[in-house]
């Protein structure tokens, strides 16, 4: 056999694979407070300090101590932090935006803040509130002038990174409206088709790049175990009904990714394991350098430090002396941040591991989702 005929054999039996990097120009994000950059804070109240102390120094109108994975995806493309779409001071949209906000659930919720404990941005109004900001923003760029420079270039949205993280507070709205793992269970093929049109609607309107995050394990959580206490738990001590049902979820929203995935071939969709990562923190604290994982940083009050009578930030009399809920001495080796949400260094850890395509169906990094 030929030297050339040798090497054909070779690339026909062993394609090479483009390595490289996607050069993504924005990012657009929906989500729930796993990835609110300040949609929450604008349009209820904003949280105040300790929270985002670690890195802002200063509250910076997310639920964490610092920074979020969504922001930790943006520097890995060189971008700026992602503004609100819903903060209307000092925001620039010109590399993407976020219509994430706290609270938020992928099917319109049954009470909504102020009247219930949900955000009324549910994903279905965060995709309208999309589809407006395609138009406007484009509007505004041909009329030129400084609001112009704020607003993405029309080709971007064809070219952006499009990511996700929602969905913990479907079940989350189960589970403290009483109904049964079972009930909840039942739920989610009706929740997972409601995110599945979403994404088609976005897909319609431009997106080809989509970068989704499953749920984590909800009954990890100090909100989740000191509701539901009498629970069943596993050996890392969360709660395990609870975790079976996220596991449910994310099987389901697999097959979804799978589903979009042949319906839309032109398009690349990544389907991000973030539940392992987060349960391999409660699991294996030691081995990642965190400890007392299941107890809050920011709380106050029982075997999680957590009540939902006084959250963090906030003060409670205790024997006629006002206590401060501030933070633990060192939330670099904490993992849950206010009983709810993650701190800064374990959404760092976090990042770090889904970033490497490891935890990817198909398994390619983050800067290389344009090619799955």
């Amino acid at each position: 056999m030929s030297v050339f005929l040798f090497m054909l054999l070779v690339s026909i039996l062993n394609p090479v694979v483009s390595h490289k990097s996607c050069d993504f120009p924005a990012v657009f994000n929906l989500g729930d407070s796993n990835s609110d950059t300040g949609g929450y804070a604008s349009a209820f109240t904003p949280p105040t300090s300790p929270y985002g102390d670690t890195y802002f120094h200063m509250p910076a109108r997310r639920f964490s101590d610092g920074r979020l994975i969504i922001d930790f995806i943006a520097e890995a493309f060189g971008l700026p932090f992602i503004n609100a779409y819903l903060d209307s001071v000092g925001t620039n949209f010109s590399h993407g935006i976020n219509f994430a906000t706290s609270a938020s659930t992928i099917r319109l919720p049954i009470s909504v803040i102020p009247n219930g404990g949900f955000s009324p941005f549910y994903l279905g109004l965060q995709y309208s509130q999309f589809e407006q900001f395609k138009v406007r923003s484009q509007v505004i760029r041909k009329q030129g002038g400084l609001l112009a420079s704020l607003m993405p270039k029309e080709e971007y949205f064809s070219k952006a990174l499009y990511t996700f993280d929602i969905g913990q507070n479907d079940l989350g709205e189960g589970f403290f409206s009483n109904l049964t793992v079972q009930e909840v269970n039942a739920s989610i093929p009706d929740i997972i088709n409601k995110f599945s049109a979403n994404i088609k609607n976005i897909y319609n309107l431009g997106a080809r790049f989509f970068w989704v995050h499953n749920t984590g394990p909800i009954g990890c959580l100090p909100y989740v175990l000191v509701a539901f206490a009498s629970t069943e738990k596993d050996p890392a001590g969360c709660l395990k009904p609870y975790n079976e049902v996220a596991q449910y979820f994310n099987l389901k929203l697999k097959e979804s990714i799978a589903q979009l995935r042949n319906e839309f071939p032109s398009a690349a969709f990544t389907y991000v394991d973030i539940y392992s990562v987060k349960y391999s923190l409660f699991a294996e604290p030691q081995k990642h350098g965190f400890e007392l994982p299941l107890v809050t940083c920011c709380g106050y009050g029982g075997e999680y430090n957590y009540s939902a009578a006084v959250l963090c930030g906030g003060t409670i009399t205790v024997n006629g002396t006002e206590i401060f809920v501030g933070s633990c001495d060192n939330p670099s080796v904490r993992v849950v941040w206010d009983g709810i949400h993650y701190t800064e260094a374990a959404n760092k850890f976090i990042f770090d591991q889904i970033s490497t395509g490891s935890f990817s169906d198909p398994a390619v990094p983050l800067k290389h989702a344009c090619q799955s």
